[in-house]
């Protein structure tokens, strides 16, 4: 089955049919792939959005060999991954040597990278967000190279524009977005030396059932914890759309790398958002704080130009959580952090 605004469903029953519904493929993510030869990589694909991301590549392309890799410490992501036909290579991407000796597959899906608990070891978040990517970069300088990246690498903006545009120069509080911009300058120095063809994929808030902005506000005014409104919009896009179109960036990219911002094109108020999983649950929010005038806001355009709109809406995004959260469905247990104004995850 393809995935279409009408083929979504009224709720998403558990995880087996949510593994499903990431990795249903649209017709337009299949005729990118298309344009694409070869074989497709991903490094990094034991992390949130790796392992359906995989699947989804593979849905799309069954006749190509899609390899994860990662250092598989949970082997129940192996096995989930193998399972559907994904080849996996145990690698540390730390070890240069191992990096090395990994196939040059031409069309590599970097999603390597440190976020959760980034200021306990910052020694170790710029290796894995700044040296890693510097390895990787040099190791397949000729293959197309797709690097996820973050919208936390710009300064806040004010909440009342379009949020930042791919030329608006980073600056970003906090030694974590700091590494990625490190990581970004890495993958762009090697693109240019060695006309790597490649996209820099910054993006905002992909939502899972499991985790997310909604997750995070819907499970707040379920219990009725205090929510925190100081930094008070965002934008966000359904964990699918955003892995179909990272594998699209295959067969849009640039030479030298450039970046691209994906999210949704909407930017929501957390007060209205809170408010709207009140209603479904029949409790008011605890609101806390006062909206500041910035947050971090991404302009996704040149994303819509080039896909068109996500295929899953925010409204359905907001059914979905509220149906999930209500049931007491399972959750990662990581708050997206998406409150934070000083970068210190």
């Amino acid at each position: 089955m393809l995935l279409t605004r009408e083929s979504l469903p009224q709720t998403i029953a558990d995880i087996a049919a949510l593994d499903e519904l990431l990795c249903r493929p649209s017709q337009a993510l299949i005729d990118d792939l298309r344009k694409v030869d070869g074989d497709i990589m991903i490094l990094g694909v034991a992390g949130k959005m790796g392992p359906t991301l995989a699947g989804l590549a593979k849905a799309a392309a069954p006749e190509r060999r899609v390899i994860g890799v990662a250092r598989f410490s949970d082997l129940v992501v192996k096995d989930w991954l193998q399972a559907r036909g994904i080849e996996t290579i145990n690698c540390d991407l730390l070890d240069e040597a191992a990096i090395k000796a990994l196939p040059k597959i031409p069309n590599i899906v970097f999603m390597a990278g440190r976020k959760f608990g980034a200021e306990g070891d910052l020694s170790l978040t710029w290796a894995m967000n700044s040296y890693v990517p510097a390895l990787v970069a040099q190791a397949f300088s000729s293959s197309r190279i797709v690097a996820f990246s973050t919208g936390c690498v710009y300064p806040f903006v004010p909440v009342d524009g379009k949020g930042s545009t791919e030329d608006m120069p980073p600056d970003p509080p906090g030694e974590y977005a700091q590494s990625c911009v490190g990581r970004e300058r890495m993958f762009e120095y090697f693109s240019r030396k060695y006309s790597t063809p490649g996209r820099l994929f910054r993006l905002n808030y992909a939502i899972d059932m499991r985790y997310g902005v909604l997750h995070d506000i819907a499970g707040k005014v379920l219990q009725g914890k205090p929510i925190d409104v100081s930094l008070g919009h965002v934008n966000f896009i359904w964990q699918g759309d955003a892995s179909a179109q990272a594998l699209r960036c295959l067969a849009h990219c640039d030479t030298p790398t450039s970046p691209i911002n994906v999210s949704g094109h909407e930017i929501l108020s957390v007060r209205d958002l809170a408010a709207k999983f009140g209603q479904r649950f029949g409790r008011a929010p605890v609101i806390v704080g006062e909206e500041e005038p910035t947050a971090w806001m991404t302009d996704t355009s040149q994303a819509v130009k080039l896909f068109g709109l996500p295929i899953v809406d925010t409204e359905t995004l907001i059914n979905w959580t509220a149906d999930w959260v209500s049931r007491s469905m399972p959750s990662l247990g990581k708050p997206t952090k998406y409150e934070v104004r000083d970068g210190r995850y």
